[in-house]
């Protein structure tokens, strides 16, 4: 991980510790290539944690954004979850 990310993840979870309690809801959001595989990926990230998945297809179908609402038990969890989506291609976290 370069610098200038893993310098993005400690504000990050700076930021997150400040303004939740644990554990806490949080709500990721994703925009993926329209792709099963890469859809299925993000979604089996959050498997068996009691996540409830919505998934929208954009107006082109050329990309599919994912809301996933989750209790995440501290901010160091959701920097792994985040940092374990990463590795699918042209995923955007928001």
């Amino acid at each position: 991980m370069d610098k200038k990310t893993e310098e993005f993840y400690e504000r990050l979870k700076a930021e997150l510790d400040l303004s939740n309690t644990w554990p806490a809801e949080y709500l990721f959001k994703f925009i993926v290539p329209t792709d099963k595989e890469k859809i299925l990926k993000v979604e089996e990230a959050f498997d068996c944690m009691g996540a409830v998945i919505k998934t929208t297809k954009s107006k082109t179908g050329k990309f599919t954004s994912i809301s996933i609402d989750v209790q995440m038990k501290d901010a160091q969890e959701i920097i792994d979850k985040y940092i374990e989506v990463s590795t699918v291609e042209g995923i955007i976290s928001l």
